[in-house]
């Protein structure tokens, strides 16, 4: 099949990368981010590590939405929540009837927009289990062994189709040891809850997941925000693909064993001055539980705290640049 990405960032580059180097398939990426794609252009590609070892330069092709022409058959949509409506809007043009969007990225709110341009039949989501670092423009750090890492998948409308199948012996070829679900919204917010616990308090706090897990009262700090994220998905009907025990467990070893040297994401959006997804995260969670009579006060508070920590790092930084 083809394969059009939509954000060459570190995970969109990770899934593309892959699906390039073990797949029949063809791959394109798309990307908005000026220095980034001049200097893919002026190296012939990007430079691809693992674990800060064997950089190697990948060569792949790279446009922005205006220069595209393509026609793929999936397009793999790895955007931050805050840039997708604007790049959705440059790629417009581009879409057809006989395509189908899959997307893996945090939090929540992106199918709302992505719904805009697919209808829900040929809409696919996902969950990855997997770091990885853009550690500036056309240098990536897949972290991890070969191999490393999970996801799932799903259909939005929860019917396996012939298409997915296709997608999921790609991803399968690609080592990115993909796994069916049936049910779209508890497999999206058990990353979610996830992501609420390790990548909001690595953040406020500054600190590895490792680092963060190695703390005595690390697992009772993300009990709790299990516990509440739970509560208000029960209020609203949403049954999680794991249970409080599975996801704390997947929690301490994703932390501990998986990535314990890994800075998320969404502290390496505010290290750089760029606002972070903890509205799309612990926010909306926040927001089902008030949807259902329900008061999350510890997420409310953090996603409160990661807005002043975004505030508190420009103060501490302010002189950098300088």
């Amino acid at each position: 099949m083809r394969y059009t990405v939509i954000g060459a960032g570190a995970m969109g580059l990770r899934y593309g990368i892959l699906l390039q180097e073990h797949t029949d398939a063809h791959v394109d990426f798309i990307d908005a981010w000026a220095p980034h794609i001049d200097k893919i252009r002026e190296q012939g590609g990007v430079y691809v590590s693992r674990d800060h070892e064997n950089r190697q330069l990948i060569p792949i092709n790279l446009y922005t939405p205006e220069e595209y022409d393509g026609d793929p058959d999936v397009w793999i949509i790895f955007m931050k929540q805050m840039q997708l409506e604007d790049m959705l809007g440059r790629c417009a043009h581009l879409f057809k009837d006989h395509q189908v969007a899959f997307s893996a990225m945090n939090g929540w709110g992106h199918f709302e927009k992505i719904a805009q341009y697919f209808s829900e039949d040929r809409i696919y989501g996902g969950t990855a289990l997997v770091a990885t670092v853009l550690n500036g423009p056309g240098d990536v750090d897949f972290i991890g062994k070969s191999g490393a890492g999970t996801m799932h998948m799903c259909a939005m409308t929860n019917k396996v189709t012939d298409i997915e199948k296709a997608i999921f012996e790609d991803f399968k070829q690609a080592n990115l040891n993909p796994e069916i679900s049936d049910d779209f919204k508890g497999m999206c917010m058990a990353k979610i809850v996830f992501n609420s616990v390790v990548n909001t308090l690595c953040t406020m706090y500054q600190i590895t997941m490792g680092q963060f897990i190695s703390y005595p009262g690390a697992r009772d700090m993300a009990m709790q925000l299990i516990n509440e994220a739970y509560d208000a998905c029960e209020r609203a009907g949403i049954k999680l693909i794991n249970t409080r025990a599975e996801e704390l467990e997947s929690v301490d070893y994703v932390s501990r064993t998986g990535n314990p040297l890994h800075y998320p994401s969404m502290y390496q959006d505010m290290s750089r001055g760029r606002k972070t997804e903890v509205d799309y995260i612990n926010g909306y969670i926040a927001k089902i539980g008030r949807e259902h009579d329900y008061v999350c006060r510890t997420h409310e508070f953090l996603t409160h705290g990661v807005h002043l920590a975004e505030l508190a790092f420009q103060y501490h930084h302010q002189n950098d640049a300088k």
